[in-house]
């Protein structure tokens, strides 16, 4: 029985097996009591990974590290303090405008938390801005990362419901812009309260200035999404773009990279990039057999008997959404989840784009939600402060964050407008 497996799996992350070796041994323990032979677990496995979209994913990942290392980081934050700093709360929404700068070159929601975090949480702290509030801001601003394009999750799910990963990325701008503006107005708000001044005086020059340095970074996501809708590369070949123009940018014109930085730029992107791709891997296998056990067509008869409204089912599959989210990594649940509810999603006649750009939104929440919340992980990190305190101070950010969920689920124009949809 399929729920063996998941009992199995259930088990095994309890004992803080890691997610990857969790799934693999689960399907393995199945499939030694099944009539399958073990060996499908290679067959499957490699199939999951014998795709040539999902040649994007490592790539961003170096073009992100890339961007992280050679000193744009810096540059951007600094041209969002041209642009912001003035308002009250400037380093709160400095740090929301930098993340959504850096989220359309990076693609990774934890790169953004680091990139930007590592730069001004210190400068945040010694402003006078509260310890947890600063940390659960940058954790939150950085989830934006998977939303705005180019986005790796876009690109895992494309894949899984053979999607156009192009229509994703255009579909995620609305929603990600929408998201930053939102915990933009919060960081305002709280910083009226609590007496947080801007930071220094606008001055158009400065922002001149500040632009100047930081045009070859911010170039990087219109030269991605312009090659993709103009023919010129696939979304795949957009990351050997981004890869080539981040070299030539770090190395050669703000030459703020040397060869010895590069070398571990490149182990570093290689062991993010291998994790993610055991993860999707060892999900396909799972996937498979669930499919196999025919769990989406049971899953099908009982929604369609409950319920025959479309908007009620995506409330209930967000709420599901919600719940996965605290648990299981972000592309791993794409990979499970995406293919059990693709005939679901046929029979209720939604768009296969917008649904994209919910899940992940809604997944993008659960990078805040314990005890998996990887983005908390990352931001802890940057500071002493303990993770109870850290999720306490979080939570209000969630419920922003809800609330644009909920906005997008009521008005699929924000998401698929740019598509002439």
């Amino acid at each position: 029985m399929i729920y063996t497996l998941l009992i199995i799996l259930f088990i095994l992350l309890i004992l803080n097996v890691p997610l990857a070796i969790s799934v693999t041994l689960a399907s393995i323990i199945f499939l030694m009591n099944s009539d399958f032979s073990e060996f499908v677990t290679i067959q499957r496995m490699i199939t999951g990974l014998d795709s040539f979209p999902l040649m994007a994913i490592p790539l961003f990942m170096l073009a992100g590290k890339i961007m992280e290392k050679g000193g744009i980081s810096q540059r951007l934050v600094d041209f969002a303090s041209s642009l912001v700093g003035s308002l009250t709360g400037g380093f709160a929404i400095i740090a929301v405008v930098a993340s959504m700068f850096f989220s359309a070159i990076s693609g990774s929601a934890p790169a953004t938390v680091v990139a930007i975090g590592s730069i001004l949480v210190p400068a945040m702290i010694k402003e006078g801005y509260d310890r947890k509030f600063s940390l659960a801001l940058l954790a939150s601003a950085g989830t934006i990362g998977i939303i705005i394009p180019p986005s790796i999750p876009f690109i895992t799910y494309g894949i899984s419901a053979n999607t156009s990963v192009g229509d994703l990325f255009i579909a995620g701008i609305l929603p990600g812009i929408f998201m930053g503006l939102a915990l933009i107005v919060y960081a305002y708000l709280v910083s009226l309260k609590k007496g947080y001044k801007g930071t220094e005086k606008f001055k158009l020059k400065r922002v001149f200035v500040t632009f100047k340095d930081s045009i070859l970074g911010l170039l990087m996501p219109l030269i991605i999404l312009g090659g993709i809708y103009s023919g010129k590369f696939t979304p795949t070949e957009s990351g050997v773009i981004a890869c080539v123009y981040g070299l030539v940018v770090a190395l050669f014109i703000y030459r703020s990279m040397t060869l010895k930085e590069l070398k571990n730029t490149f182990v570093e992107a290689g062991i993010l990039s291998s994790m993610i791709l055991f993860i999707v891997a060892s999900a396909n296998l799972m996937s498979w057999l669930i499919t196999v056990e025919q769990i989406p067509s049971q899953l099908a008869a009982a929604l369609t008997s409950l319920t025959e409204s479309p908007l009620v089912f995506l409330i209930i599959i967000m709420l599901v959404f919600f719940v996965v989210g605290m648990f299981i990594e972000l592309n791993a649940a794409i990979i499970l989840i995406v293919p059990i509810l693709l005939p679901l999603l046929i029979y209720y006649e939604i768009n296969l784009v917008f649904f994209g750009v919910l899940m992940i939104t809604n997944l993008a929440i659960g990078l805040l939600t314990p005890p998996l919340g990887v983005n908390l992980f990352v931001a802890k990190s940057l500071d002493t402060i303990s993770f109870n305190a850290l999720v306490k101070a979080v939570m209000p950010f969630i419920a922003v964050m809800v609330t644009v969920l909920l906005l997008l689920v009521l008005f699929p124009q924000i998401s698929l407008v740019l598509l002439g949809s």
